[in-house]
């Protein structure tokens, strides 16, 4: 997410909080077997140039890393399955920052990767994941919220194929108005769905990537692409190609989408990652630096939070009933903050916003992110 639940059995960004309930070993030297420890997160030493990892082996469960930025450059560190299935994931940790990660992992083999600029495939080491555990989905009241939020990824995924169909039908038509209508139309989908999107390995980028995400040698494909394409060349002639490429990896994402199985901590750390990627990128307008459409994706990424956070409302109300009371409240004061800025059927550009407004929307978004924070934890007991 970037920008982000990466809902499939990983995680995105939460601060201060303890692992749950596997038991990281510590590697006695670097790249050895690990050998069993007790308690507290699994470290990561993130630099520019390596990416130490505590451990090479853990217990099957739930286990939070915490990765310190060392290096001089934004990083991010994920957790992979074969294949570069995400099963985790914390994205725009800046030099001397500590953050960590939730990630529930059955027994198998995985990489680790930290990646410094947030651009290529990373610095990887292999992590062991070994022994039973009881999946979180065991639970009957937490079924029931992966089974609610896969039918809200499926409604939204639904019309994200209609409307990335009719964006890319006036992108192919040369209809520069009709696709400027439509490009934070169709966006309002994607961003809902996104948590679930970013699990499938280089799909996410290749639909959503901005010019400066793209690593050297690699082409820039997708919305960004084309959204520069209609804003500043004011000529998409030769985005054909480009627009059948988008519908058929956002087809290919949408059918992974609706067909992987969810942990219900990613239902929590989905709702967290898309307000950092509000809080970290849309907020100053780098994601949609061409067309300003970025409130379009703010909505997006807060309702999207929200519905996620609805699903798991009743194992919420009977966990930790205090904490439903400050989310209400939190997510009325996000929404009343951004609603001031509806424009029409939609928003205001970012550039008619004032450094006043953009600060009030962030705190807004913070006040939220505090306590959505807490929810990985709750869900994980």
């Amino acid at each position: 997410m970037r920008t982000s639940l990466a809902i499939a059995v990983g995680a995105l960004a939460l601060t201060g909080l303890a692992a749950c309930s596997s038991e990281p070993t510590p590697a006695t030297v670097a790249g050895a077997s690990a050998a069993p420890a007790k308690g507290g997160p699994v470290t990561v030493a993130a630099t520019d140039t390596e990416c130490k990892v505590a451990v090479t082996e853990l217990a099957a469960g739930t286990s939070t890393f915490a990765i310190t930025n060392g290096g001089t450059k934004v990083t991010e560190f994920y957790v992979y399955a074969p294949g570069d299935r995400v099963m985790g994931e914390v994205e725009n940790i800046v030099p001397g920052l500590t953050r960590e990660v939730i990630v529930e992992l059955p027994a198998g083999s995985y990489e680790t990767a930290c990646k410094p600029g947030m651009v290529g495939k990373g610095v990887r080491g292999p992590l062991k994941v070994t022994g039973e555990h009881k999946p979180l989905s065991d639970d009957a009241q937490l079924a029931e919220a992966t089974a609610s939020y896969k039918r809200y990824i499926k409604s939204q995924s639904d019309t994200l194929l209609i409307k990335a169909q009719e964006f890319v039908d006036a992108v192919k038509a040369e209809d520069i108005d009709k696709a400027k209508a439509l490009f934070p139309v169709s966006r309002t989908y994607w961003e809902r769905i996104e948590p679930v999107a970013e699990i499938f390995g280089d799909l996410d980028p290749a639909i959503d990537a901005r010019e400066n995400d793209v690593a050297e040698g690699e082409e820039w494909t997708g919305f960004h692409r084309i959204e520069k394409d209609l804003w500043v060349g004011k000529d998409v002639s030769k985005d054909g190609p480009i627009a059948d490429k988008l519908m058929a990896d956002i087809k290919t994402i949408v059918e992974q989408s609706n067909s992987a199985e969810l942990s219900p901590v990613l239902l929590a750390n989905g709702a967290k990652g898309l307000l950092d990627e509000v809080a970290s990128g849309k907020i100053t307008g780098e994601e949609d630096r061409y067309s300003h459409t970025d409130l379009w994706d703010f909505d997006a990424n807060l309702q999207g939070s929200k519905a996620a956070v609805q699903s798991l409302r009743p194992v919420l109300e009977e966990r930790a009933p205090e904490l439903v009371k400050t989310l209400d409240e939190k997510f009325a004061g996000a929404e009343a903050a951004l609603g001031a800025h509806q424009k029409g059927d939609g928003w205001k550009l970012h550039t008619e916003l004032s450094k006043g407004d953009l600060k009030k929307l962030s705190d807004a978004i913070n006040a939220l992110a505090e306590p959505i924070s807490k929810i990985a934890a709750v869900v994980a007991k």
